[in-house]
């Protein structure tokens, strides 16, 4: 049974092999985890329905929207994991469908994280222009552009594929991975390039806010409070960020984990998958879910809910 490598949240073939049982326990480790971190966020987009006072606020709406993205990203991560031991092959065409929402949430993520650290800028240091500057419909609006931007990034990829490759491609079985299906030279040129602009600007912008937010909070002490909180979070978003881009350089990763320990190979490969696959997706519930006062007391009322209905029905 084939172990999988993972670039963009997808799998790549290995010439590999865990055993059976190693290869159940690592499945049910990544489903376990899967499955508890969608119930968390799953049960914060409940806690944002249910409260008028958090779809009526721009920060929130980011949040969540955040939220719905990491849930995506996760289940067609953990998806293609599982169709890589289960069925090692799957459709071209099915593979072409995941990928691109792999894709698209991978790119959704560091540009709702620049929108979020903006927020919190204006927020601090134009505490006046907050309401205006920040309302719910350009919010919306930035959020279709996050979508439009994802499009333009993965939309070539799916032109040149179909103008370089046979028809009968999308008909084969292949091994789903990002590369197995755009595999032509422009892609990579194009991936790199694309990568390069979009995360350069998302960088540039995390510093920008950060450094803005901390001469504030020196100029005036009354805004230290919030600017430190605020500094605090776009800190975190940084740290999230840096956890994603560890997906861009997972083939040099690869190569170094092979050199560094092949006989272990197979253990630190998965450790790699989690670390930065999934554990990414629990930054997001605890820089608001468990750090936000208001966001945190109405969440917890919710969790406390969900164990004492568990508690009644297994007592």
């Amino acid at each position: 049974m084939n172990t999988p490598s993972f670039n963009l949240n997808v799998s790549s073939s290995l010439n590999y092999r865990d055993s059976p049982s190693t290869a159940l326990a690592k499945n049910m480790i990544v489903v376990a985890l899967g499955i508890t971190i969608n119930y968390i966020n799953g049960t914060l987009i409940h806690t944002f329905r249910k409260h008028e006072i958090f779809y009526m606020n721009p920060r929130y709406v980011l949040f969540i929207h955040l939220v719905v993205n990491d849930m995506i990203q996760l289940t067609t991560s953990i998806s293609l994991f599982v169709f890589s031991y289960v069925f090692y092959k799957i459709n071209a065409s099915f593979c072409c469908f995941i990928v691109i929402f792999a894709v698209f949430t991978t790119v959704n993520t560091p540009l709702n994280l620049a929108l979020m650290a903006v927020e919190c800028y204006v927020a601090v240091c134009f505490p006046l222009r907050h309401a205006e500057l920040c309302t719910i419909k350009r919010t919306y609006f930035l959020i279709g552009c996050i979508w439009v931007l994802s499009a333009a990034s993965i939309l070539p990829d799916i032109f040149i594929i179909l103008a370089t490759e046979p028809l009968w491609l999308f008909y084969s079985t292949i091994f789903c991975s990002r590369d197995n299906l755009f595999r032509h030279p422009i892609h990579l040129q194009k991936r790199d390039v694309s990568h390069i602009i979009f995360l350069s600007g998302v960088w540039f912008t995390l510093f920008f806010t950060y450094f803005r937010i901390f001469f504030v909070a020196h100029a005036a002490n009354s805004a230290e409070k919030n600017a430190k909180k605020a500094r605090n979070t776009i800190l975190l978003h940084g740290f999230q960020l840096l956890l994603c881009m560890l997906t861009y350089v997972a083939p040099l990763a690869q190569k170094f984990l092979i050199f560094m320990a092949p006989a272990y190979y197979l253990q630190m490969l998965f450790l790699w998958y989690i670390f930065v696959q999934i554990l990414p997706r629990l930054v997001s519930p605890i820089v608001y879910g468990l750090r936000d006062k208001t966001f945190e007391k109405h969440l917890r009322k919710y969790l406390l809910c969900t164990i004492r209905a568990a508690n009644k029905l297994h007592p």
